[in-house]
């Protein structure tokens, strides 16, 4: 035992010394520190800090080394006597003006970089995000299309039955697609409960919440890749809800917008037709797997851990089908089904997908596992038709 404790105060200090010798050093260390900022409002940022960090420790130095000299010099032992007095009006207005000035310093840059970030006018482009329990939804409302962006990490590497990825949580299969050098102007919103879009590279945070749309903005002036995390508590799948943005160049996010306009013409839905039970059952496998199998699993087995129960012979999949369409519109919380204006607790209310969505994945569920409801299909005039 003695001889461990000398080898732990060995170590102790070697690690103090470095620590005293090569302060810089500790603090490059990236888990330490702010990411390398790739907006110029992260970079002020960091460097608000920066200054306002060396103002506390000149201050602190400043503080307690008048303190302890005081306390050295004028120690008893060495036959100082206490001086008595009362109200010295010099020491008064100095220690009152010089924290005011110090203050005044911090100030400006302060109010500066805050005023920056909160300057979103003359945008190069405008973006809606939508916080959905869990995932995000991305408008571009000049060009008029929309995505959703789901966490992308597998199923088996949550639950340990895979070794963990380089983006481990961090990783969406739609992200954000921005050009660089462009004023980038966020609208941010929430469809259930409050979330908070969070990009750290980008010095940006913005809180979602349901019934506002609170703006925000950023300009990347590298390519690359950043990941951010939802960091808003927001119910069990808090953790699974990752922030992606790609910057690309300009002419290679003119060739993706190309892509992406040419994919939404090609998929277009049409809610007005009737479509045939295969076609919604290949859709809404697609729907359900993208939204609905991290609870109730891909094979309806479901979830007893998080109450998601099976959908494997289950009586609302397999009766009437306006219950079903209710259940999966509104949502559920402990069997009655919420009145359109409300939202689900048990079961999340699902009315921010198309009604061809919901008709699909309805249909899918009716016609997968073994299941084999009387009213196979859901058409989209009966999601419809519920949804008013």
């Amino acid at each position: 035992m003695a001889f461990r404790r000398t080898e732990l105060a060995r170590w102790i200090a070697r690690a103090a010394t470095a620590a005293l010798l090569a302060p810089g050093a500790a603090f490059a260390v990236p888990a330490w520190n702010f990411q390398p900022p790739a907006t110029p409002v992260a970079a002020e940022i960091i460097n608000l800090h920066s200054l306002i960090f060396w103002i506390c420790v000149v201050i602190f130095v400043g503080v307690f080394g008048t303190m302890f000299y005081a306390l050295y010099k004028h120690r008893k032992s060495v036959g100082h006597q206490a001086v008595q007095f009362h109200e010295n009006t010099t020491v008064e207005v100095i220690w009152t003006v010089i924290p005011f000035l110090i203050l005044l310093f911090m100030a400006y840059p302060a109010t500066k970089t805050i005023l920056a970030m909160h300057d979103t006018s003359s945008p190069d482009m405008t973006i809606k995000v939508t916080g959905y329990q869990w995932k995000w939804g991305y408008d571009y409302v000049q060009e008029g299309f929309g995505y959703y962006s789901t966490l992308a990490t597998p199923r088996a590497q949550i639950e340990g039955r895979e070794p963990k990825g380089e983006h481990y949580l961090l990783e969406v299969d739609n992200p954000l697609v921005v050009p660089v050098d462009s004023k980038v102007r966020v609208l941010v919103t929430a469809n259930d409960v409050i979330h908070a879009w969070w990009v750290p590279a980008f010095g940006l945070k913005q809180d979602a919440i349901p019934g506002f749309v609170r703006d925000t903005w950023f300009r990347a002036d590298k390519v690359g890749i950043y990941r951010g995390q939802c960091a808003e508590l927001c119910g069990k799948e808090h953790g699974f809800m990752p922030v992606v943005v790609e910057v690309k160049s300009k002419d290679d996010y003119a060739k993706w917008l190309g892509e992406q306009k040419q994919k939404l013409a090609a998929a277009a839905d049409d809610p007005n037709k009737t479509w045939d039970v295969n076609d919604l059952v290949a859709r809404g496998e697609q729907v359900f797997n993208a939204n609905c199998a991290a609870c109730h699993q891909p094979s309806g087995t479901g979830n007893a851990a998080i109450g998601a129960p099976p959908l494997v012979n289950d009586k609302v999949v397999l009766g009437d089908k306006k219950h079903q369409v209710d259940v999966v519109l509104f949502g559920q919380t402990g069997g009655v089904v919420q009145p359109a204006s409300g939202g689900g607790g048990k079961m999340p209310a699902w009315k921010q997908l198309s009604d061809v969505e919901l008709a699909s994945v309805i249909t899918y569920t009716r016609n997968s596992w073994g299941n084999k409801a009387a009213e196979n299909a859901v058409q989209p005039s009966d999601v419809k038709a519920e949804r008013k």
